[in-house]
């Protein structure tokens, strides 16, 4: 009778299964392992394994699943519990789907359980073309979030995760998008530690993120994916991370190709692998057995990658009996389920911010007869899903909500009127017929529809072709308006004289500053998933009441920004230190109904530096006559310090549903960390002090209402570790 390895023997922990299995390999199969195509080992009964897989907002190039709003989309929703929900919902599909894919033989990509989300970088300029996928400007906005979304993806089990969720791309990445491969980037301490670092040190510590992923561009001359003091001195040895890194996928082979910091691939990979990225997406860690015979790495430095790897997919339950493991359980019926679908309606509902409107939403259909839908985005599928995408099962376009929603009782008219970018010449049309058909049915209109904005073609990734039905992605955007064939096409409906609503899908912020000026009703969807349809209509019809918040800034014009190269925030960018006047602030969002606050409490009001945390609450009351959500938000000044200090952070915020007249006591807490400043020296400090702050509907300045309380902390400075 042939012994059972020990790393088969479920008894024991996983840690001793591991060093067990490892201990068995050869050094070419241990280096076999460390590439995200993972071949099998048959002699070890080691399926093969591909790392990549992709959850941004639901299963992402899997075929039919639940697609969720695009992540600045979730962001606008301000609701962490509701990102945890559509996490949940997300990893209980990845698990089904993989689940089915090994009964059916298929271990190829996008399969695995391993998803490289969430996307936690700050979105520091609107022109970057990946800013949709983040969470928007606010450290502490993203932190929150991501946590959220983190746990939802990795489950609460005890002995087993779900999925491992990947916080990415650690550190300091948000565009250009053409230069990222060879990039380099230095910041200063304090934005380092104030803007970049917090939504990964959070995600790692509170969210236990068992996966980071490592940026393509350097960071203070090295490489990120080959930075000791981003991947060992901070992450491991600062935060106690005990996961592993992946480099984002080729930036091994940017370190010897285009940051050329070392010349050969052997080199490229020792430096990556013992500075703590254990997994490649790409192929030059195959080289490690090259850096082996040539003195670059030891074995045992391979072994520690390895190690990591495969305790991460022993976790997962791969080397356990499928009964042992709870998710494995999970039916494969779960996948774009009903409860899904509704799930991703509210989601949609959550994050429409309506940006303007001077009385004329929500529309009555008791009191139209016909209604004009124009614009390019009205009837596209494609600019529902925003990128790193799965495939609805039922989208729901704009035009097809709208029409869902009055039935026959009012006459839906519709045309493009032009493409995202340039006029529609087709079906032996030229480009002043399709405007003067817009024209056409906006006169014979009672309200207008004009659903405008961008789509993958204008903003994505370097090289992106999802959502797209030909073509790249040209990635970052050169300008913040509209594309100026729908700007033309907008002012020229608007000159018809009926009544106008603009809304806007897109995934980065659109300074709209005409529209403002003269459009009476504005709208912001994002890219609103397979709902976004439904959503819109609901929202436009009044039977959702949108509460949605600005999770960036919008701005007026480019001149409002530095170079887009430049990184620097403190005393230049977002809402923290932005003093321009914005088109529309961080935080902002209009209702049906309006809110006030009252009865603001702050215990203790007096403290010491080192002290507990505080407690803050307020009296919210729906003043208006329409049920509907608040979002409340709570900002912190520091009123003197030894730095440039942020006007204000926010440092709190709740969303609650309110029915009219109903009042609720919101409470929030202030943790002692969250009073502290980072120093030029990059150490971080708590100084005794006054802190101002301001609790309401929006940050102080600009939003009515805002109730404003006082914090002294006494005592001594203490220091923390940076």
């Amino acid at each position: 009778m042939t012994e059972q390895p020990a790393y088969n023997n479920t008894a024991l922990s996983f840690e001793e299964r591991v060093d067990d299995l490892v201990a068995r390999m050869t050094l070419e199969e241990k280096v076999s392992q460390t590439v995200h195509d993972a071949p099998a080992i048959e002699r070890l009964d080691i399926p093969a394994y591909n790392w990549w897989n992709e959850c941004l907002h639901g299963v992402g190039r899997a075929g039919i699943a639940t697609v969720f709003p695009q992540a600045i989309g979730m962001a606008a929703t301000w609701n962490a519990e509701l990102l945890f929900e559509v996490a949940s919902a997300t990893a209980d599909e990845g698990r089904a789907k993989h689940h089915q894919a090994l009964r059916e033989g298929n271990h190829g990509q996008y399969y695995g359980l391993t998803f490289w989300t969430p996307n936690i970088n700050i979105f520091r300029d609107p022109r970057w073309g990946r800013g949709q996928e983040t969470y928007g400007e606010c450290p502490y906005l993203t932190s929150r979030l991501g946590v959220a979304f983190v746990k939802g993806l990795q489950g609460d089990d005890p002995k087993y995760l779900k999925t491992v969720a990947t916080a990415k791309h650690y550190a300091v990445h948000s565009g250009p998008e053409h230069d990222r491969h060879h990039f380099d980037i230095n910041v200063s301490k304090r934005d380092l530690r104030e803007t970049y670092l917090p939504a990964f040190k959070a995600t790692v510590q509170e969210g236990r993120a068992y996966s980071v992923m490592s940026a393509y561009q350097r960071f203070r001359g090295e490489p990120c994916s080959s930075s000791t003091l981003l991947l060992q001195d901070i992450l491991r040895d600062e935060w106690g991370f005990e996961g592993f890194v992946v480099s984002d996928c080729g930036a091994i082979y940017d370190i010897f190709a285009h940051h050329k910091v070392v010349k050969t691939g052997e080199e490229a990979a020792a430096r990556a692998l013992k500075a703590g990225c254990e997994l490649n997406c790409g192929q030059v860690y195959g080289m490690l057995i090259g850096a082996v015979e040539q003195g670059l790495i030891d074995e045992a430095t391979i072994d520690k990658a390895v190690k990591r790897l495969f305790l991460a997919r022993f976790k997962l339950g791969m080397f356990d009996p499928p009964e042992m493991v709870p998710y494995a359980q999970i039916p494969y019926e779960v996948n774009a389920c009903t409860e899904h679908s509704q799930l991703a309606l509210q989601t949609a509902h959550q994050s429409m911010v309506l940006l303007k409107n001077d009385g004329l939403l929500p529309l009555d259909k008791s009191r139209l007869n016909t209604i004009a839908v124009i614009g390019p985005n009205a009837d596209s599928v494609e600019v529902l899903l925003g990128n790193y995408n799965g495939i609805p099962a039922q989208p729901v376009t704009p035009l097809t909500g709208i029409r869902q929603k009055v039935g026959d009782d009012v006459d839906v008219l519709y045309v493009r009127g032009c493409n995202l970018l340039s006029k529609i010449k087709d079906t032996g049309r030229t480009y002043n017929e399709q405007f003067a058909a817009a024209v056409d049915i906006a006169r014979r209109a009672d309200v207008v529809i004009m659903v405008l904005g961008l789509s993958q073609v204008i903003e994505g990734e370097e090289g992106q072709q999802d959502g797209l039905l030909n073509g790249t992605s040209q990635g970052d955007r050169q300008g913040l308006g509209l594309p100026d064939v729908q700007q033309e096409l907008l002012q020229t409906v608007y000159e018809v004289g009926k009544p106008v609503v603009m809304v806007l899908l897109n995934g980065s912020p659109v300074s709209v500053t005409w529209a403002n000026e003269h459009i009476p009703a504005i709208v912001e969807a994002w890219y609103p998933g397979q709902a976004g349809g439904t959503a819109l209509a609901d929202v436009l019809f009044g039977d959702y009441n949108p509460a949605g918040r600005l999770p960036v800034t919008i701005y007026k014009s480019l001149d409002q920004l530095p170079l887009f190269t430049d990184y620097d925030i403190v005393g230049r960018r977002t809402y923290r230190y932005f003093e321009g006047e914005p088109l529309y602030p961080f935080g902002y969002g209009l209702s049906y109904t309006r809110f006030t606050y009252s009865d603001l409490q702050i215990t203790p009001e007096q403290t010491q530096a080192d002290g507990d945390a505080i407690d803050v609450s307020v009296a919210v009351t729906n003043s208006g006559q329409r049920a509907g959500d608040e979002v409340v938000q709570l900002y912190l000044r520091d009123v003197e310090g030894a730095v440039h200090l942020p006007k204000h952070q926010l440092a709190g915020f709740k969303r609650i549903h309110l029915q009219p007249g109903e009042q609720k006591i919101v409470y929030l807490t202030l943790q002692p960390e969250q009073f502290s400043l980072v120093l030029e020296s990059g150490k971080r400090v708590i100084e005794p002090g006054q802190f101002e702050v301001f609790v309401g509907s929006g940050q102080p300045g600009f939003t009515d209402g805002v109730l404003t309380g006082q914090i002294e902390l006494i005592g001594e400075k203490v220091w923390l570790e940076a």
